[in-house]
């Protein structure tokens, strides 16, 4: 047998949450790098020769930032000395996320690391994840752009998989823009454990009652030894090509784990024994990439997606979740107002970017949040949790408003003339529509608006003196206004509210058969009479609607191109939504364990849900505003808000939903049946990257759910239906049923063209999901109708469609 070497990566795996509170697991990671320093002393000084040898990789940049700002000088000191020694090394990786974090964001956060390492002159070049199962195709890139060549995956496959059909071999991850990074696709981050080299642990089998046994210790290392030659002979039979086999390990088998120098005393032993025939060395991780880039061994190349298949955590808390999307959202809009001129408050952003950082990190609750709901440290790492979002919202908010507060925006005044600034925040000509909410005590023409009073007030374009029409609606907010403006990029645009001309009607026009004596309009259109608007159908000059009273929306025509947008096989209709429930047969926790990787199981009972009244709310110049409410298990409450627009081929949909309690599994989906045509592809976008699902993608990866920045786009290369999702980020793409997984492979292809379900609920997860998803929710969506863009331009416009138009008001001078 040809001499094997076993390389092992000493780290800690985080968990931010996971075992503990969030700001105790910062303090633990701050002292085991401390710990690291001294074990490393004492190395140096003599004290303890069994431990030679020790090195340690710090996991992510997180550990080292925290560090940093909770350590001496003379601490740092120590931390440089020994990084340069090559005894310490840091993964240029900051956290391990999920794809809900944005890529100005996380390019950020790469870039801390890096400054870090170039700033005190060491090299390195390498990054490592753990646990998650996946990351955004423009992951790849955001790593490259920040020193990343180099990335080692240690993925879990619970309820998830690695990639290529097969792990502990490399490839390179082409990006979207044709840079590459060399990946080992690794196996489990603590699969060196297994080995049984840590002696002291709660896996160690040298103990006994009475404690520690020579002969308990002999017998462990005969399970060492038979685990360790038989990995190498399996490796042989599997046609590995590689004289080495590297591992990760922890100091014991725990997330959050100490660091652990006593796993040199069984490595020496080893050595001593069979080092002739297999020699184990702990390495650091950019050690590990030195030696892998210097075999010979030709490694294939792929490029596309690494879709996560533990993205569906977010769906576990949807009202922290939506509160963060409305901060990213203004993260956004916040970068795209500021100028040279206007920067905002940086410490408001930099507190903003830390804490959307935090929320968007992969853990998603305590260990025991289904086994033990009621428990009080489940309950208090939620909050800790949804605090992330809240407060990455706060931060933000104040910055933006300190942006705008310098282009103008005025707080609340008495007697204050109704101007508003209008301003087109984008890098694009945007026509869309603005809204403008007026309070009950502020006047239009020393005139209050009035409780009864819809027909009051009409807005005023102040550049061309031309009146623009506008919609009046009762919101919570106050009477809110709404128009459409076209905007060139950025533009901004000065507007004036003023009292309407009150014009009475002398004729009426009932002599026709428009409407009966009761008022309700249901006469069909004949000659001389168009009926367009009604709770049996909605059209405009761009589409039509037709709603049929068991189900909801029927049809959906784009009218130039004469099409009908809903998906041929589609099991429900548009916004309707699906409830599942799979009853506990077990037990909670193992119940969801047998799931796999399906979030169901095969007893799963399904339920669509039942239409069972429709409302025309609203029906003037802007907009048709109708009602859908639907019967659905699970629920209390499921409406279809539906704000059909006249001037451009756009709808608004809000889904508003009365969540009951439920401990046993089970998933909401509201039905996105929509294509465009026979021959069309699905985009969806995220972290920076437009990609179809099911074929721009790596093979062997989760094709079975996807977690979006801003929304989708059906497109025949011509034409395309744009889907913006503001508020929940999850879509399922295929079959319902509890089903064999196919993992993506040009097979499966055919998948790209399968229904969309947008999926905002969940509790699957056995471990840490949050289980309870019963309250209020509003859920917001729209749709647009393009021409002649290309997928990039309709994913940028679902992005334009959530951020909108501002409009602030505005005192102009005098």
């Amino acid at each position: 047998m040809k001499k094997k070497t076993l390389y092992l990566i000493h780290h800690s795996h985080t968990d931010i949450g996971y075992t503990d509170r969030q700001e105790k697991i910062s303090r633990y990671h701050i002292d085991f790098i401390k710990s690291v320093l001294y074990f490393l002393e004492e190395i140096e000084k003599g004290h303890h020769p069994e431990w030679s040898g020790f090195k340690y990789t710090c996991e992510n940049y997180w550990q080292v930032e925290q560090f940093l700002a909770h350590s001496t000088q003379e601490e740092q000191n120590k931390f440089e000395y020994y990084l340069k020694k090559g005894l310490i090394d840091i993964s240029l990786n900051y956290l391990n996320m999920t794809e809900l974090v944005d890529e100005d964001v996380l390019n950020k956060k790469l870039a801390q690391g890096k400054h870090y390492t170039n700033s005190i002159g060491f090299e390195t070049n390498s990054a490592m994840t753990a646990d998650i199962n996946g990351f955004s195709w423009g992951y790849a890139e955001s790593l490259f752009q920040h020193g990343v060549e180099n990335l080692y995956s240690c993925l879990h496959t619970h309820h998830g998989m690695f990639p290529l059909f097969k792990k502990q071999i490399p490839f390179w991850w082409e990006t979207q823009q044709g840079n590459k990074i060399l990946v080992w696709n690794g196996d489990h981050y603590q699969t060196g454990n297994d080995f049984l080299l840590v002696p002291n642990s709660d896996q160690s089998k040298q103990y006994d009652e009475s404690g520690y046994s020579v002969e308990r210790a002999n017998e462990q290392f005969k399970i060492t030894e038979e685990r360790i030659f038989r990995h190498f002979e399996l490796l042989e039979e599997e046609g590995y090509p590689y004289s080495f086999s590297p591992a990760m390990i922890s100091g014991i088998v725990t997330d959050n784990a100490p660091p652990n120098p006593r796993m040199m005393e069984v490595i020496h032993r080893w050595n001593k024994q069979h080092g002739e025939q297999i020699e184990i060395e702990l390495i650091t991780l950019n050690e590990f990439f030195h030696i892998l880039r210097k075999e010979p061994t030709k490694i294939p190349t792929y490029s596309g997606d690494w879709t996560d298949w533990w993205a569906d955590g977010v769906g576990s808390t949807p009202a922290p979740t939506k509160i963060y999307r409305d901060a990213q959202r203004k993260y956004r809009i916040a970068n795209k107002l500021t100028t040279d001129s206007n920067k905002g408050n940086p410490e408001l952003l930099a507190q903003a970017e830390h804490q959307l950082m935090m929320y968007a990190e992969h853990t998603w609750g305590y260990h025991s949040s289904v086994a033990q709901p009621w428990n009080t440290f489940v309950n208090d790492l939620d909050y800790r949790k949804a605090a992330y979002a809240t407060n990455a919202n706060s931060f933000i908010s104040q910055h933006l408003d300190e942006l705008l507060a310098k282009l103008g925006e005025e707080s609340i005044q008495m007697n204050r003339e109704p101007f508003y600034k209008i301003i087109n925040p984008h890098k694009r000509e945007l026509m869309d529509y603005a809204r403008i909410y007026i309070k009950h005590w502020e006047t239009i023409d020393d005139s209050y608006y009035g409780a009864n009073k819809t027909d009051f007030v009409e807005v005023l374009d102040c550049q061309t003196g031309k009146v623009i029409p506008c919609q009046v609606l009762d919101t919570a907010l106050g009477k809110e206004i709404e128009f459409l403006v076209n905007l060139k990029p950025q533009e901004e645009r000065l507007i004036r509210l003023r009292r309407k001309p009150v014009e009475q009607s002398l004729t009426q026009k009932w002599n026709h058969a428009h409407i009966g004596t009761e008022l309700v309009s249901d006469i069909a259109s004949y000659d001389g009479y168009t009926h367009r608007i009604s709770t049996y159908s909605v059209e405009t000059d761009y589409l039509k609607l037709e709603i049929d009273y068991a189900n909801g929306i029927q049809t959906f025509i784009d009218k130039k191109n004469n099409l009908d947008l809903l998906h041929p096989n589609r099991l429900a209709a548009p916004f309707s939504g699906i409830y599942e429930v799979t009853p506990i047969s077990t037990d909670a926790c193992a119940e969801r364990r047998m799931m796999g990787r399906n979030r169901k199981g095969r007893i799963t009972e399904r339920t669509f849900s039942k239409l069972v009244n429709v409302r025309l709310i609203s029906n003037e110049e802007v907009y048709a505003l109708l009602e859908l409410d639907y019967e659905l298990k699970g629920t209390k409450m499921y409406t279809v808000v539906l704000r059909v627009y006249k001037g451009i081929p756009k709808i608004d949909i809000t889904v508003r939903i009365q969540k009951e309690n439920e401990w046993a599994p089970e998933n909401l989906y509201i039905a996105l049946p929509f294509s465009y045509g026979e021959d069309y592809e699905l985009f969806v976008e995220k972290s920076g990257t437009t990609f179809r699902p099911a074929i721009d993608q790596l093979p062997g990866t989760n094709n079975e759910f996807y977690l979006l920045n801003n929304g989708l786009t059906f497109t025949d290369g011509n034409h395309s239906l744009v889907v913006a999702i503001k508020d929940t980020p999850l879509i399922a793409l295929g079959n319902l049923e509890s089903h064999l997984i196919e993992l993506n492979s040009k097979e499966t292809e055919r998948k790209n063209k399968d229904l969309v379900y947008s999926w905002p609920m969940n509790n699957f997860w056995e471990t840490n999901f949050k289980v309870d998803l019963s309250g209020f929710y509003e859920f917001n969506y729209s749709l647009l109708l393009t021409s002649n863009t290309t997928p990039n331009d309709s994913v940028e416009r679902a992005t334009e469609l959530n951020e909108g138009i501002l409009v602030i008001a505005y005192n102009p001078k005098k």
